[in-house]
């Protein structure tokens, strides 16, 4: 039968879906390797987490380093030696820190994997973290730094933690000019002395994985113990001081627009309400039919793009929501962005409009976990958050059960415009934006 193109194919709602779990294997050091073995392609990618991030750093910028400065050189490779290898083998890596882990993702052909895995075995185990190679690290991202601070977006985004944190507190601390001279490769080895090793270690090991893979893993990684500090005991919470400030205009008199950024503290991820909450959520902001891009885009043309999201941090989560508009606009969208969530909370979302977003958001989650490289994501974000497995599950089951009844709620309960913080970064338009 001919496809008819006049007629709209049907819509038909998505069911529960199940998620595959990884595979659990332990190397004879006793690292734990979650493996995800999927996928035509003869690719890899091997993801090694290390506890131990920002938050137990002693000084700024001194985790991000550590982890950055791996690739600049070790016992056994020199840094021209590894990006010359890396770009030979047709391979990948990334290294970073977050909060509570650090990071070394490496993509590699199957083939491959042995040689460049050799590579970044030296890098965990024997950096050297040379003072040429520093140096050049160090300059190098302090111009990136001169150049980020002028920019709105990074303003606002810095300015909103700070108030919500404060300025001591790991969430709300950011480097300045003079952390970039104080930071030196001392500093450097002694994070990785405290926590790269064998104790902190989990890997994600996803992709066209065959048993040989798993050999060559055991051999190089997993043979034998390495570092030698000891497990990184579990962070503890500190507790934000009170904010004062409501709202916050930072003046910047070449900007062309202003960049606004608006966000309260809420629910965090073991909440019974979270993840109903993180659907309307997503109905305000979260997605290209919300009612902020109709009503700021859309309607008013305020904006080319408006978002809201739940933002995760250690021990409490944030709702944001963030965008950039001609600075004439910007008090126009903070009063638009209130006029929704007094929308959320006086009406019931109509049922065509909750089918979209149940629709939306499950088709995400569905995408998210369509490929070995999305399901490792999803699990290491279960890691990092110290989420259980059934999260994925009770994921699917929240979006599926929510009622507007529940979304009214929800809104009047964890969407409240009085708790939101507003910071716009621009130039000034009005005397109300004075500082």
């Amino acid at each position: 039968m001919a496809l008819d193109r006049t007629q709209q194919p049907l819509v038909r709602p998505m069911a529960p879906f199940v998620i595959p779990e990884p595979v659990e294997h332990r190397m004879p050091n006793g690292i734990p390797v979650h493996v995800f073995r999927a996928g035509e392609e003869e690719v890899v990618r091997l993801d090694i987490m290390l506890r131990g991030g920002i938050w137990e750093q002693s000084q700024p910028l001194q985790a991000t380093f550590t982890s950055r400065m791996l690739r600049e050189g070790t016992k056994r490779f020199s840094s021209a030696d590894i990006a010359e290898q890396l770009d030979y083998y047709g391979a990948w890596l990334d290294v970073s820190a977050s909060m509570n882990y650090s990071f070394v993702t490496l993509y590699t052909l199957t083939k491959y994997f042995a040689p460049t895995l050799a590579l970044v075995t030296s890098m965990l185990t024997e950096p050297l973290f040379p003072e040429k190679e520093f140096q050049v690290v160090v300059d190098g991202n302090r111009q990136q730094y001169l150049v980020n601070r002028e920019k709105v977006d990074v303003i606002a985004r810095r300015k909103l933690n700070q108030l919500l944190f404060g300025l001591s507190h790991p969430c709300g601390r950011y480097a300045e000019l003079e952390d970039y001279d104080r930071l030196t490769p001392e500093a450097l080895r002694t994070m990785h002395r405290r926590y790269y090793n064998i104790h902190n270690c989990i890997c994600y090991l996803s992709g066209h994985v065959t048993d040989e893979i798993l050999h060559v893993l055991d051999e190089e990684l997993g043979a034998e113990a390495w570092g030698d500090g000891e497990k990184a005991l579990p962070i503890t919470d500190i507790l934000p001081p009170s904010n004062t400030v409501q709202t916050l205009f930072v003046e910047r008199s070449d900007a062309m627009q202003s960049a606004i950024r608006m966000g309260c503290f809420s629910i965090d991820c073991t909440h019974p309400d979270y993840l109903k909450t993180r659907l309307l959520i997503t109905l305000f902001g979260g997605y290209f039919g919300s009612r902020l891009m109709k009503n700021i885009r859309e309607d008013k043309g305020y904006t080319y793009g408006i978002s809201s999201g739940m933002v995760a941090y250690p021990f409490r989560n944030m709702i944001v929501v963030s965008t950039q508009a001609a600075n004439e606009y910007a008090r126009s969208v903070v009063t638009e962005v209130g006029r929704e969530i007094d929308r959320l909370q006086q009406e019931r979302v109509a049922d065509e409009e909750l089918t979209m977003v149940k629709n939306y958001t499950m088709g995400d989650m569905c995408r998210s976990y369509e490929s070995p490289f999305s399901l490792a994501d999803a699990y290491i974000f279960l890691e990092t958050a110290g989420l259980p497995r059934d999260f994925f599950r009770r994921s699917q089951e929240a979006v599926l059960d929510a009622t507007a009844d529940e979304l009214r709620d929800l809104a009047c309960k964890y969407l409240r415009k009085e708790s939101f913080t507003e910071v716009i970064a621009g130039k000034k338009c009005a005397e109300e934006f004075a500082t």
